[in-house]
């Protein structure tokens, strides 16, 4: 999700939710912490030289019951980060304190909740480093054809 997506769907709801993966709400007492651009300057595995930006917001709880972010709140902090620091429309990751250690989610919205995509770790050199990008599909009738004209003394078993 783009910060101009979150803008306008702020805009049209009267509370703010974020749901976890697992279908949890965060607790309705969070507070955004952070509204900024994160860069990542870095090489591949590959070789390739890289850069990536995004938006990032922090959520943080705390036992601060009294207090709600409204979606006109947030919306002015956006468009304060907008200006001031000169943040442009790029996707929003969203870091949440987990058991042990800061989770870092993509954020996507289902029209009433906005939503905390797990993120995964992926190689972005796949065909520089060997991997291959697709496992090798055998028929299990090939399979089985092959097993069967092994003999004992051929070396293959």
């Amino acid at each position: 999700m783009k910060l101009s997506e979150i803008k306008t769907a702020l805009k049209e709801l009267s509370t703010i939710a974020f749901q976890l993966p697992n279908g949890e709400l965060v607790p309705n007492h969070f507070h955004v912490t952070e509204v900024g651009k994160v860069t990542k300057h870095f090489i591949d595995c590959g070789g390739t030289v890289r850069k990536e930006e995004v938006v990032n917001f922090q959520l943080w709880e705390e036992n601060d019951y009294d207090h709600r972010l409204h979606p006109e709140k947030l919306v002015h902090i956006i468009e304060l980060s907008e200006k001031i620091i000169g943040i442009e429309d790029l996707e929003i990751e969203v870091e949440y304190q987990m058991a042990a250690t800061i989770g870092k989610f993509d954020l996507d919205f289902d029209g009433k909740n906005f939503l905390l995509v797990s993120k995964l770790t992926n190689c972005l050199a796949k065909d520089k480093c060997g991997i291959p990008t697709e496992k090798p599909k055998v028929k299990i009738g090939e399979w089985k054809e092959k097993e069967n004209s092994c003999s004992p003394n051929s070396g293959c078993c």
